[in-house]
């Protein structure tokens, strides 16, 4: 018999607020944490905003020794780690360190240092260039770096699956546990996308918005006017363990993880597949893990990065689904208020997710003025509504086709 997994810990780094509780209140009032580039010069891209972290001090958080020797996407990580570790009033010298896991991604991982420290060498030499680049340029270092800093020698691993990362870690630590190879694992992404090439090149795709005038009104997920994704960076991390050993440590409960459903369109690197087969296969295959019928669902955080494309067939997705329950369902994306952090941005949904089971507040869809005949469906638009929300799923569409699924439940 599978093990009940719950989330008992929640750490988050958003554009719009630092720590859980700033973040709700952020979501449910529908602020945006969308602005100018500040990091880099961005004047002569087509795209000039972005969802920037800012008054973010990551000895806060850390040794300022631990901050040096790290860059920004494993600072947000540890960061995050030590806000989810405290929420869930983990005492790690408590426990089995053996039982204890750690699975964290990063879709881009170091690579806005190494862009930094590329320019060193190629103005300074080789002998400029920090030693420790080799170490924090991959996305596996932020696991590794994590489970050093806590001390724990568990079930590990590091997801790297584009914008669909930060679920894909959370769903594979909840297989993990409800298959006893753990107990507890300490779960979620960081990404700090925001480096001249590396958000130079995502210009390039054509994904991006221009409308750089009015940042606080884009993206426009579901809008008829919507035209691409806002990059953003932060973190979400969330402490994951088995039911029975959480309640043994008497803690708060979120939420319960039923199912995870993860597929690929097989299609194109950057657009999804137009008929949405695959990404309705992932919601039913998360609903047939959780042993749920479409109609026991009550609410969707949906990816909504505000592409044209990608909001028309994630719609077209959840009504093949769930037929005309779908015009039943609330549903609605934080992508306007926080932007598009890649790999961290399910991560982060996950803990608007697990905020939305403990205090029955849907968060609106923001940007949402001029409706599409092809996205139909009830956004919850620009302002946040009381629900009463049993059981939700969280949708994740990546670049390259990735569509994965988890399922949450109130527990009570």
């Amino acid at each position: 018999m599978k093990r009940r997994v719950v989330i008992t810990g929640l750490g988050v780094i958003a554009s719009n607020g630092i720590g859980k509780e700033a973040f709700w209140d952020a979501l449910v009032n529908g602020r945006s944490g969308i602005g100018r580039i500040t990091r880099f010069d961005a004047s002569t891209y087509p795209s000039q905003i972005a969802g920037e972290v800012n008054g973010f001090d990551p000895t806060d958080y850390m040794s300022p020794k631990t901050a040096k020797r790290i860059d920004r996407f494993s600072q947000f990580g540890v960061a995050a780690v030590s806000m989810a570790v405290e929420d869930a009033r983990l005492k790690i010298e408590e426990e089995d360190p053996d039982r204890i896991g750690v699975i964290v991604g990063s879709s881009v991982g170091g690579m806005p240092d190494a862009e930094t420290q590329h320019t060193i060498f190629m103005e300074k030499g080789l002998r400029r260039v920090s030693p420790l680049l080799g170490t924090r340029l991959f996305p596996g270092s932020i696991s590794n770096l994590i489970a050093i800093e806590l001390g724990v020698h568990g079930f590990g691993a590091t997801i790297s699956s584009g914008c669909a990362t930060g679920v894909d870690a959370i769903g594979y630590a909840f297989e993990a546990i409800s298959m006893g190879k753990a107990d507890l694992i300490i779960t979620g992404a960081a990404e700090t996308p925001l480096a001249p090439l590396t958000f130079g090149s995502l210009c390039l795709t054509g994904v991006m918005s221009t409308k750089n005038d009015t940042p606080i009104k884009v993206p426009c997920p579901f809008d008829k006017k919507r035209d691409g994704i806002v990059l953003g960076e932060g973190a979400g991390i969330v402490i994951l363990e088995e039911l029975e050993h959480a309640l043994a440590r008497e803690r708060t409960i979120y939420a319960e993880v039923l199912g995870y459903g993860t597929t690929y369109d097989g299609y194109h690197i950057t657009q999804p597949m137009p008929t949405g087969e695959h990404a309705s296969k992932a919601i039913k295959l998360a609903l047939k893990e959780a042993d749920l019928r479409p109609e026991d669902i009550d609410y969707i955080n949906a990816h909504g990065c505000g592409t044209p494309l990608s909001d028309q067939i994630e719609t077209l997705a959840i009504k093949k689904v769930f037929g005309d329950h779908a015009y039943k369902l609330s549903v609605s994306s934080i992508e306007p208020m926080i932007g598009h952090p890649f790999g961290a941005a399910a991560a982060i949904e996950i803990i608007a997710c697990a905020l939305v089971l403990k205090n029955q507040i849907l968060p609106p869809t923001i940007n949402y003025e001029d409706p599409d005949p092809e996205c139909d469906l009830d956004y919850i638009p620009n302002k946040a509504r009381e629900g009463n929300v049993r059981v939700l799923i969280s949708n994740s569409l990546s670049f390259g086709g990735k569509n994965s699924v988890l399922v949450l439940k109130q527990v009570n």
